[in-house]
């Protein structure tokens, strides 16, 4: 800090104090992340390719970027001009077809399931046919029953 006011001649005028302000030390809650539209990625990046060296570093701390930014924006300007601009970084979202497997493999388990308690019931009435057949004719074998 010495040097810097040594340099500099005081702390002001290096840019760490504004004079009475006190520099504001709150955070923010939650960070938010920062969404560029392909028009702006396209001006920003034409403007980046026109200046010299010197000033590029003056444009991307004036606008806040970084230069990993600029480089991932001209990958996507070589993939396709505004199109390939408009492109979101990271992963892509679930593919449609994703989305309808996974609906058709719900369905299939649900449609095994009643499969499984309708042969369940079919058992059932089987048994309880065959029990009333039984039962009709022991009746009609029984001694008691005829008169």
């Amino acid at each position: 800090m010495t040097a810097m006011v040594a340099l500099h001649g005081s702390i002001e005028s290096a840019g760490v104090m504004d004079g009475d302000e006190t520099p504001d030390l709150e955070v923010s809650p939650r960070a938010s992340r920062r969404r560029f539209a392909a028009e702006y990625k396209a001006r920003i990046l034409a403007e980046y390719e026109r200046l010299p060296d010197g000033e590029k570093g003056a444009l991307l701390r004036r606008e806040g970027l970084y230069w990993s930014l600029i480089s991932e924006w001209r990958k996507q300007a070589a993939g396709g001009a505004v199109e390939g601009l408009s492109n979101k970084r990271g992963r892509s979202g679930p593919d449609a077809r994703d989305h309808r497997i996974a609906a058709l493999e719900a369905d299939n388990e649900r449609g095994r399931q009643r499969l499984g308690t309708a042969e369940k019931v079919i058992e059932a009435q089987g048994k309880v046919s065959a029990l009333s057949e039984e039962l009709s004719k022991s009746a009609d074998t029984d001694p008691r029953s005829k008169p």
